[in-house]
């Protein structure tokens, strides 16, 4: 029972190096962006979620100020 044991360790650790060395070469076929352009690609996203949460801000606003506007004049009518 334990040379099963053994047997099934010994296996398994020959499969995970295999994976691992096999994850590693498949890394180096990876072409990786430049700083320059990885720095670029970073502004433009927060500078996009900058200006979505702003204009959802402004949406938010807009919708506010429009519901409380219903609900005076409601309040004005129904007394």
């Amino acid at each position: 029972m334990q040379a099963k044991a053994q047997f099934k360790t010994k296996a398994t650790s020959k499969k995970k190096g295999f994976f691992l060395r096999e994850v590693q070469q498949e890394l180096k076929k990876v072409s990786w962006t430049s700083k320059e352009e990885l720095k670029n690609c970073t502004k433009i996203v927060i500078g996009s979620i900058f200006l979505l949460g702003t204009g959802i801000y402004i949406m938010d606003l807009m919708i506010q100020g429009s519901l409380y506007l219903i609900s005076s004049i409601a309040k004005f009518i129904g007394g």
